[in-house]
């Protein structure tokens, strides 16, 4: 059984992101970048899934400039077998990025797919439940807990009233939720074995894919600063307080 992971190469969770002076984004210049944090459970449960036999083959697949071969490495020394980058300097709107991860499901034929639930910068959570569309495969989204047996795979799901288990006939899409497990460091060995593990880059123009954007980014701002508190003497000012001024009561 082949699993395909895409992987993304994002700021760093621990950078404050800073916006360009003519607010037209984030600015990347000189910033850490690392691989986006539901990518790395995703890497982390496939590649558990391979342990446990369950699984052959681990590819991780990864769309973005030159520079993300080094998230690819990273998933590799985490336990993938081969990486595959699809090299392009634009920042894709999830649809293309949809399209393009199709392309590349039908050249490989994995019999599952797990990904992030979604991106720490764009925060769509749109990738998933698009390619799945696009593909015609059953989904689960936000899953806490993945086992796969024979042809079925079972998902348990976070969902807004508590948990929901679903079965799934393979192949499916996942997308992985924070609580589906912890991401193992990946050992300093084991980063020396990634280094000449396969990983396969490809042009973008290659597939023949319209990835134009549909959307337009109008402006990017920081959130307004947080205004300080007061204090209140008694508890009648501060229901007036919450009634009067902030307009929640």
């Amino acid at each position: 059984m082949k699993v395909l992971v895409p992987v993304k190469r994002v700021i760093d969770y621990n950078v404050k992101p800073r916006v360009k002076s003519d607010e037209t984004g984030v600015d990347l210049a000189n910033v850490k970048m690392s691989m986006n944090p539901f990518c790395e459970i995703a890497v982390e449960e496939a590649v558990r899934l391979k342990e446990k036999g369950v699984v052959t083959e681990v590819v991780a697949v990864s769309i973005g400039p030159a520079q993300a071969q080094e998230t690819l490495r990273t998933a590799l020394a985490m336990g993938a077998d081969r990486a595959i980058l699809v090299q392009t300097d634009a920042d894709l709107e999830p649809l293309a990025v949809a399209k393009v991860l199709k392309a590349v499901i039908n050249e490989e034929s994995p019999n599952l797919v797990v990904m992030g639930k979604q991106a720490i910068d764009g925060d769509n959570n749109a990738t998933g439940q698009m390619l799945s569309a696009l593909l015609g495969w059953p989904q689960a989204s936000f899953a806490s807990k993945l086992e796969v047996s024979g042809d079925k795979a079972t998902v348990t799901r976070e969902v807004d009233g508590g948990l929901q288990t679903i079965e799934a006939p393979l192949p499916v899409i996942v997308t992985a939720d924070l609580r589906l497990n912890e991401p193992r460091y990946a050992s300093l060995p084991n980063i020396m074995k990634a280094k000449k593990k396969p990983l396969d880059t490809k042009d973008i123009a290659s597939f023949g894919i319209d990835t134009a954007p549909r959307l337009k980014v109008i402006k990017v701002a920081e959130p307004p600063k947080r205004g300080g508190g007061i204090k209140v003497e008694t508890a009648a000012d501060l229901v007036a307080k919450l009634k009067n001024e902030a307009g929640v009561l």
